[in-house]
Order: structure tokens, then sequence, then C-alpha cells
């Protein structure tokens, strides 16, 4: 149970840490200190509804179902390039988000776009649900496979929660409006990358 429950906690993080759309969400929301407790909450929640879903065998089905992902591809790709486009605009706006809070952004919308940059992104189902529910498959016993998909999500909740509470170390670093610039500009051409690799790998 222990070995189970370790290899799917080192499986878990080793797919998360990767910057991807969800972790730059997270760490700007960290650095602004905007309902992290909420986002941090919703990342790994979801993440532990996928793993469950593709440890109890849900993802044999969506392997099958090459059109799903190619669906949750395009959409998720045109929602990464209007993410980019905003950070882009913030980056180039005279009245960009210092560490002091200017330009909170309501609960609501952070949600919103919290769960959008989940479920609309093709690589989440491909990580958690194929992925992870594939390899637990090596263990033979119910209770093995359940502690295989607990280490996995527990790996979920400690990175997102170290990233979304950690970015608060760096706020020094952003004092100033230049570098929330710096950060959006950047956010806004992984964001537009991610969106291209979609898009390239359904073509």
């Amino acid at each position: 149970m222990i070995a189970a429950a370790g290899a799917g906690f080192v499986l878990g993080m080793s797919l998360i840490i990767a910057i991807g759309a969800q972790n730059a969400f997270i760490l700007r929301q960290g650095l602004a200190r905007q309902h992290v407790l909420a986002l941090c909450l919703i990342c790994s929640l979801s993440d532990a509804v996928l793993i469950a879903a593709g440890v109890g065998g849900l993802g044999s089905l969506v392997a099958e179902r090459p059109s799903l992902i190619v669906a949750v591809s395009i959409g998720g790709a045109a929602f990464l390039f209007t993410y980019a486009a905003l950070a882009l605009k913030r980056a180039l706006s005279v009245e960009a988000l210092d560490a002091r809070g200017k330009g909170e952004t309501s609960l609501g919308a952070a949600v919103a776009t919290c769960l959008a940059l989940t479920f609309l992104n093709p690589h989440v189902y491909l990580d958690t649900v194929v992925l992870v529910g594939s390899l637990s498959a090596r263990f033979v016993t119910p209770d093995a496979r359940l502690a295989y998909g607990i280490g996995a999500a527990t790996a979920s909740l400690v990175w997102f929660f170290a990233l979304g509470y950690g970015a608060r170390l760096l706020v020094p670093l952003f004092a100033k409006p230049l570098a929330w610039r710096i950060l959006d500009l950047l956010i806004a051409l992984v964001m537009a990358a991610l969106a291209a690799n979609l898009l390239v790998e359904i073509a």
C-alpha cells in the first residue's frame, strides 16, 4: 500500500510540475494574493476527481474516443489564445497589477478561468485519466490501486498549495508594475505556445 501510494505521488508530481496553464494562473494569483485557497482547492480537487475516474476505468473509454480529445483540444486552444491576448493586454497596460493588489479579479471570474484552464486542457485528461489510470492497472488489488490514486491526488494537492502560497515569497520581486508586465508577457507567451501545440497535435 505504501509503495503504491509512493509510486502514485512520484508520478503525479512529475506530471504536474511542468510549466502549464494551470501553474501559470495559480502563480499569478498567488503573487497577487487573490482567492488562493479557493483556486488551489479547485485545481487539486479537479485532479483528484479525474484521477479517481482514471483509476476506476474511465481511461480506456477516453482513449477510445479520439474525437472527444479533438473537440476539447479545439476549445482549449481557443480559450488559451483568448487568455494569452488578455495577459498581453495587461502587460501593455499602464495600469498593470502591482503587489499591493490593484486590478483585483472577482472570485467568480477567477473560478471560471480556473475551471476553464483545467477542463479545456486535453493534457489534463491524458495525464490524469488515461496515463495515471492505465498505470494503476499494474497493481493487482483494489486497495493498492486506491492507494496509488490517493498518492497521485496528494501530489496535486501538495503542489498547488505550495505554488499558490509559496508565490508570496516572491512578492518583493513584484513590487514594481514592470515586474508584473514581464510576468504577464511570459504568461501570454506560454498560453499562446500551449494553444498552438494543441492545434499542431490534432492537425
